[in-house]
C-alpha cells in the first residue's frame, strides 16, 4: 500500500497552479482545512475556482483567500457571513454560482461516484431551473453573467407526474479537507459537523489533500469507523490536535436567577 503522508502543508499544495478548481470542505467554520488554505495563500496561487458550502468569514477559512483576491469564482450554497464576499460580488470582482445546499452536496457526491448528472425536484419553478440568477455583475451594477436555464422533465411518482430539474455533477482539480483522524493509507474519520461536506469535497477532487489532527498507523482505525476510505485521498498531513479552530457564533445562556432572589 502507498504511504500517502507528506511532510508539510506547503509541500502538499505546492503543485496547485493558478486557475485551478478546488472542492474545499467545511460547514460554517467547522472542519475548515485551515493549514492547507494558509499554505495556499502563502504560495500566492490565484484565479482559483472554489466549490465549498460557504466562504468562511472575513478573517478565517476561505475568507483569507478571498480577502487577498485569490478567488475568481465561488460555487456555494450560503454566503451570508462575509462582508468582503458581498463587496466583491456586487462590484463585479467575484463570480458566484449559488446552489441549493442539498443539491450542492449531491453534485459533489455524484462527481466522486462517476455519475454525470441527476434530476431533482429542488429548484423547480425558480430561477435555479429557469435561469437568470446573477453570477457576475458589471462594475455599474448591471448583470454581466446570468445562470442559464436547465432541463426540466416530468417523471412519474406515486401515480402522478412531477417535474424535476437536471443538475450536473461537480468534479475539481483538487480537494482540500480536514479530518479528526487519518492513517497513512488515507482512511479518514471526521468529527460531528465537520463530516457534513468534507467527505463529499474529498470525493469530488481528482487529487485530494487531507489535513488530520491525528495521524495513526494503518490498521489502527476500526474499518467499521472509517467515514471516507483512502481510495479517495492522495496526500495527507498531520496538523496536531491543538490545531486552531474557530466558533462561528458563540452564544451562551443567561445565568439562571437564584431562587428567592
Amino acid at each position: 500500500m502507498i504511504d500517502k503522508q507528506w511532510g508539510s502543508a506547503a509541500e502538499a499544495v505546492a503543485d496547485i497552479p493558478d486557475g485551478a478548481s478546488l472542492a474545499v470542505g467545511g460547514f460554517g467554520l467547522a472542519g475548515n482545512p485551515i493549514a492547507l488554505i494558509e499554505a495556499l495563500l502563502a504560495q500566492g496561487t490565484t484565479q482559483l475556482s472554489i466549490v465549498s458550502n460557504n466562504c468562511g468569514v472575513d478573517d478565517w477559512g476561505l475568507g483569507i483567500l478571498l480577502a487577498a483576491q485569490r478567488i475568481r469564482k465561488m460555487t456555494s450554497s450560503y454566503v451570508g457571513e462575509n462582508k468582503e464576499f458581498e463587496r466583491q460580488f456586487l462590484s463585479g470582482e467575484l463570480e458566484l454560482e449559488l446552489t441549493p445546499q442539498g443539491t450542492l452536496a449531491e453534485k459533489l457526491r455524484a462527481g466522486g461516484s462517476g455519475i454525470a448528472a441527476f434530476y431533482t425536484q429542488t429548484g423547480v419553478g425558480t430561477q435555479v431551473a429557469e435561469g437568470g440568477l446573477p453570477r457576475r455583475y458589471n462594475s455599474d451594477g448591471t448583470i454581466a453573467v446570468a445562470s442559464p436555464p436547465k432541463d426540466v422533465r416530468s417523471f412519474g411518482e406515486a401515480g402522478s407526474e412531477r417535474e424535476y430539474v437536471l443538475e450536473e455533477a461537480i468534479t475539481t482539480d483538487y480537494a482540500l479537507v480536514h479530518a479528526a483522524v487519518g492513517d497513512r493509507h488515507g482512511n479518514l474519520v471526521f468529527n460531528k459537523a465537520a463530516r457534513n461536506f468534507n467527505p463529499l469535497a474529498a470525493m469530488a477532487g481528482r487529487v485530494c489533500i487531507a489535513q488530520v489532527e491525528r495521524l495513526v498507523e494503518p490498521g489502527e482505525i476500526d474499518p467499521d469507523r472509517v467515514h471516507l476510505p483512502g481510495v479517495f485521498v492522495h496526500r495527507i498531513i498531520e496538523v496536531g490536535e491543538d490545531a486552531p479552530k474557530r466558533i462561528e457564533r458563540r452564544t451562551v445562556s443567561a445565568p439562571a436567577a437564584k431562587e428567592g432572589a
